[in-house]
């Protein structure tokens, strides 16, 4: 049995959402924040929980466990969901989540730490493509737009609020709470989702598909790895780097050549024989290569160039972050309205790739107004492309292999991201060690130690003519990694322009009161 979008369910007279769907898009906005809101709290409570557990040299694990858990974890849970039912599959990832999250907050030592947040990791991966195949089975295609649109507002604000909410609880409670917060909010979506979503339940006569399972995981590891550890934790030709190298690609090509031959593939190749699938799938990896370089790059510009204060750090993107919402919900609004979307990956893209040159041109003497305006370019094209991605993909494949897609196209953006921060980054540092090096006639290390970025407290420790050298080197530094990013935004631009636009199924009314297509039949009910 197979899963059909709960057309039926999903509307009402003249397109009106029944109180059942509306409690259920609730909830799965609680995950979605939960999923987003996590690792932005805990940068936040990073240096408290540094100092009551100890363990200053695995600080990094407590970030990189969750990420790796979730990007290696994305494709199995969407796989899981088209096998044996989205509900079920769902509810899990919360359960999941919700038992790191509680374990997280008990934990003794950074070691316990590190593997609890490898648990949070698994269940977010699951709550991140629960949540946009729920929608995909929920509502039809010509009406997701606008409820994907949320789901992209709902990111913005968790990346805006996330530190400043991360900061008042570490103040208040104490650093444990930033994980226990999780559990009255995840208790309410699974109570929601329990009581309300009706899917039709299904099971897959076919078994999982381990070896598959494995070689991604192995291979998504590697790859995170050595985008994490590649020129920090060690140098990009060292021995470690190219053996994790090595295994990352070995095992991606024995998954892929495992894929062809396996009766019910972790991730069917098939599905990228849409040109518009494997299109929205580049498009995704690039807006996650830019965005998380981007909000990287950006506070630390402010911060250490033009002398805004971290205290509020989540702030200091607010124009960016603000445009991204703004823009989102009007491109889902837009695409439901009209039924036409191919618009919104080009102009998004055209206005990324503008926005990021024009960061690119900011020097010691531009103004906060003139970065803010800069940042609001970035947010308006990265608004435009980031739930269209995720709509159109989920409208290039049958139902049966809506998770899948789901999974597919968040882990592409998740990919994207990593590859972003290692590659910028890396740019980053060495342009700052060079300039460093010209302008202080020492080698930059020697000033700023073994990192490139400093923080507030470090920075007014140095000498006034190496503050000033640090300033320059940083904005030298950011022109390098944001100028990289607008010739990658300029590849999604080439990828738009071919994305054919197919017409959205589901009850879309046009201006002649007529529908873009025939409804989907309505989805079965599932006793809750």
């Amino acid at each position: 049995m197979t899963d059909t979008p709960a057309a039926g369910a999903a509307q009402t007279d003249g397109g009106k959402q029944p109180r059942s769907v509306r409690v259920v898009l609730l909830a799965l906005m609680i995950a979605m924040m939960l999923a987003m809101l996590d690792n932005m709290i805990i940068g936040t409570a990073m240096p408290t929980i540094v100092g009551e557990l100890g363990g200053l040299e695995h600080l990094s694990w407590v970030v990189t466990a969750y990420t790796l858990a979730t990007a290696a974890s994305t494709p199995v849970w969407g796989k899981l969901g088209d096998m044996y039912g989205r509900k079920s599959t769902f509810m899990t990832s919360i359960v999941i989540f919700l038992i790191g999250s509680a374990l997280s907050g008990m934990a003794q030592n950074m070691g316990e730490l590190i593997g609890f947040r490898a648990v949070q990791g698994l269940g977010a991966g699951g709550l991140m493509v629960g949540v946009m195949a729920i929608i995909g089975d929920l509502v039809p295609p010509r009406e997701r737009g606008r409820y994907q649109g949320m789901m992209a507002a709902v990111m913005a604000l968790a990346m805006i609020g996330g530190p400043l909410v991360g900061g008042t609880i570490t103040d208040t409670w104490g650093w444990r709470w930033a994980f226990y917060i999780n559990l009255p909010l995840g208790v309410i979506a699974l109570a929601a989702v329990g009581v309300v979503l009706q899917l039709p339940k299904k099971r897959s006569k076919a078994g999982i598909d381990y070896l598959g399972v494995v070689l991604l995981t192995v291979g998504i590891t590697a790859v995170v790895l050595v985008t994490t550890w590649g020129g920090t934790e060690y140098a990009w030709t060292s021995a470690r780097i190219m053996e994790l190298t090595g295994l990352g690609v070995a095992s991606l090509v024995g998954f892929v050549f495992w894929q062809t031959r396996a009766a019910e593939p972790v991730l069917p190749l098939h599905i990228f024989r849409s040109r518009n699938f494997t299109l929205m799938s580049v498009i995704g990896f690039v807006t996650g290569f830019v965005m998380f370089g981007a909000t990287l790059f950006l506070p630390l510009y402010q911060q250490s160039v033009q002398g805004a204060s971290a205290t509020n750090s989540g702030l200091l993107l607010l124009p960016l972050l603000g445009a991204m919402l703004v823009t989102s919900m009007v491109a889902g609004r837009v695409t439901t309205d009209t039924g036409r979307y191919k618009i919104f990956p080009v102009l998004g893209s055209a206005l990324m790739a503008v926005g990021l040159y024009l960061l690119s041109t900011m020097d010691t003497e531009t103004s906060r107004f003139t970065s803010g305006v800069f940042m609001a370019v970035v947010g308006l094209g990265m608004g435009c492309l980031m739930q269209i991605t995720m709509l159109v993909a989920q409208n290039s494949v049958e139902m049966k292999d809506m998770g899948v897609a789901s999974s597919s196209t968040t882990l592409f953006r998740t990919l994207g991201s990593s590859f972003g921060v290692a590659v910028m980054g890396a740019l980053f540092n060495s342009r700052v060690q060079d300039v460093m090096a010209e302008r202080t006639g020492a080698p930059g290390s020697e000033v700023t130690g073994q990192s490139a970025q400093l923080d507030a407290a470090s920075l007014a420790k140095l000498p006034e003519a190496a503050r000033e050298a640090y300033q320059h080197a940083v904005s030298s530094g950011t022109h390098s990694a944001f100028l990289l990013g607008a010739v990658i935004a300029v590849l999604s631009l080439a990828a738009a322009v071919f994305v054919k636009e197919v017409p959205l199924k589901g009850a879309g009314p046009r201006k002649d009161g007529t529908d873009g297509a025939a409804p989907a039949p309505a989805a079965v009910a599932e006793p809750v």
